[in-house]
């Protein structure tokens, strides 16, 4: 029988612009996870967990459905990796226990902001490090029906500094892959990005268009994400070609190909 996807999270038979813009975040995360203690809020599925335990120590996957949980718990079974059924705004974990905090389009699904961050820096050890990406708001109304509370760029960049003394921001957008690029250019950390056509081309100094918001904070010392692309091309011409492969013309196609003499 085939699965049907909700939108509400992501899952590994999923292939599209939000499995690469997903895989992309988890693979910038590695290297904060190398040897540390991790906390994954809002696992879902529990995929991501699963990648970070190659790297860390240990690895909680939290999430409030207890159903996901279960299947994670199942699915991905690492002697380095826990699934827990937590929420955001209570988590399970002890003060001070976890070095690096995941948190992937988890802020968007409710409204207790404040109460969420505040629990974050409740188990971060005092200069642990978050890394967390929430969706840019769209305007009044949502158009996922998933979530609850959606943040402008301003408004994700003061929550966050409220909390943090250093907060680095960047934005994310799928091109045939996905980029994550900072926000403000440095001396030593620029970038371009350049679109247009055979009469102009435009320069830009951080992504136009973009649809995510991400930022790595920490109260320790100032830490800076890489400028990053995420080569989707595989799973983008994958949910592509897909109903192709699936279709008559196709198996006829492949069929007829058999009874041809070589």
């Amino acid at each position: 029988m085939k699965k049907k996807w909700t939108g509400e999270r992501l899952e590994t038979f999923v292939f599209n612009d939000t499995t690469v813009e997903h895989l992309h975040r988890y693979g910038i995360v590695m290297p904060f996870a190398q040897n540390k203690t991790v906390l994954d809020i809002a696992c879902g599925e529990g995929y991501g967990s699963k990648l970070l335990s190659a790297k860390a120590s240990k690895v909680y996957g939290v999430d409030i459905d207890p159903l996901a949980v279960q299947n994670a718990t199942n699915k991905y079974q690492a002697p380095n990796l826990s699934f827990i059924q937590g929420s955001a705004d209570k988590i399970p974990l002890a003060d001070a226990s976890v070095d690096t905090v995941v948190s992937f389009e988890t802020i968007e699904h409710h409204d207790k902001h404040e109460e969420m961050l505040k629990e974050i820096k409740r188990v971060l050890k005092p200069d642990g490090i978050l890394i967390m990406s929430s969706p840019e708001k769209t305007g009044d109304v949502s158009f996922n029906e998933f979530h609850v509370k959606e943040l402008s760029r301003a408004e994700f960049i003061v929550l966050i500094k409220v909390h943090f003394k250093f907060a680095k921001f960047y934005s994310q957008k799928i091109t045939f892959g996905s980029v994550i690029a900072p926000i403000e250019n440095e001396a030593n950390n620029t970038f371009e990005y350049e679109n247009g056509d055979f009469e102009k081309i435009n320069t830009h100094n951080e992504i136009p268009g973009h649809i995510f918001n991400l930022c790595i904070a920490t109260d320790g010392s100032e830490i800076n994400l890489p400028i990053s692309f995420f080569d989707g091309r595989d799973i983008l011409l994958e949910n592509i070609l897909r109903p192709y492969h699936n279709s008559r013309l196709h198996r006829l196609g492949r069929f007829i190909k058999k009874l041809l003499p070589v």
